[in-house]
């Protein structure tokens, strides 16, 4: 398979999920400085590096950096005293996949679900080969599995399987799916604070005010990063012409001819992008943009390219 283009199909193999810890050798997802260098706008947002923990407090020193004094040390005893910190070692990956059948869509080379599950696979990979413990969760129309984050590769074959199994099980985009809200609580309770939360949908309900909250304490308490999956019919309109759509259940044509007609879907496209991101702005979360139509790998590697420390 030719990872250097968009993944092809409805469905996703095994195969080409375990080939791809060959190509994460070229992507380092925790060089999280250098991807939001290459982000703009509002999914620049709330864009950390790794972290530090407090080690202890001692009496300051000159040359001591003055950010780090412990005011309430020393206003206690009276001294200057100062934090010290070491560099932290162990921050778990959590990578969550959606799976669910609003991501059983594509207009061109693959389904936003195959799209899901080559980044999934990337970051997962990519994450073990710097040491992290891996982990995740699945969620689909039938409910979801998470999986305990471990440092080996059985913990990423397990994840990759369990993607497999749920996109296999996809089928009718109009089957009832669990409420994201759910989901997103779900994905809250198996992430401890300061994990690396990396959150692959298509984002279909993830912001309405029911998951908004979920989102916003995540962002608290973890390094969340969204992987946002678009096609290109989610975001422009066709061609004029006449269209037959339908939901699984009914079909109707749609007249995409009607100059009028385009230009209020184009407005309806515009405001909902414009409020999507004004709302990713609000509650601190960088996004990255994913379409069906890029290859994974190269846009992991724009971001996330270069030699690991």
């Amino acid at each position: 398979m030719d990872f250097e283009r968009a993944p092809q199909g409805a469905y996703c193999e095994l195969a080409d999920l375990l080939a791809l810890r060959f190509a994460a050798r070229q992507v380092n997802v925790t060089s999280r400085r250098r991807a939001l260098s290459h982000l703009a706008g509002s999914n620049r947002a709330n864009f950390r590096g790794r972290g530090i923990d407090f080690d202890e407090v001692r009496s300051y020193q000159p040359g001591d950096d003055i950010r780090a004094i412990d005011w309430r040390v020393t206003a206690r005893t009276g001294n200057a005293h100062t934090k010290l910190f070491h560099e932290e070692r162990e921050r778990p990956v959590l990578v969550a996949v959606d799976q669910r059948p609003g991501m059983f869509f594509g207009s061109r080379d693959c389904f936003k679900s195959v799209l899901a599950a080559h980044l999934a696979a990337l970051v997962a990979w990519s994450a073990l080969d710097a040491g992290e413990r891996v982990g995740g969760l699945v969620f689909g129309a039938e409910g979801h599995r998470d999986l305990r984050p471990r440092r080996s590769r059985q913990s990423v074959l397990g994840l990759l399987s369990t993607v497999c199994d749920y996109n296999a099980a996809l089928r009718d985009p109009a089957t009832p799916a669990p409420g994201a809200a759910e989901l997103l609580a779900k994905l809250r309770r198996i992430a401890r604070p300061g994990s690396s939360v990396f959150l692959v949908s298509d984002l279909s309900g993830l912001l309405d005010e029911g998951g908004r909250e979920h989102l916003f304490q995540l962002s608290r308490h973890t390094e969340l990063t969204l992987f946002h999956c678009t096609d290109p019919l989610e975001e422009t309109l066709p061609p004029p012409g006449r269209y037959t759509i339908s939901d699984g259940d009914q079909r109707h044509t749609l007249a995409l001819a009607d100059s009028a007609l385009r230009r209020r879907l184009g407005s309806v496209l515009a405001e909902a992008r414009a409020e999507r991101e004004a709302l990713l702005l609000q509650l601190g979360i960088p996004c990255i943009e994913a379409s069906t139509t890029r290859s994974p790998l190269a846009l992991l590697r724009e971001l996330y390219g270069g030699a690991r420390p």
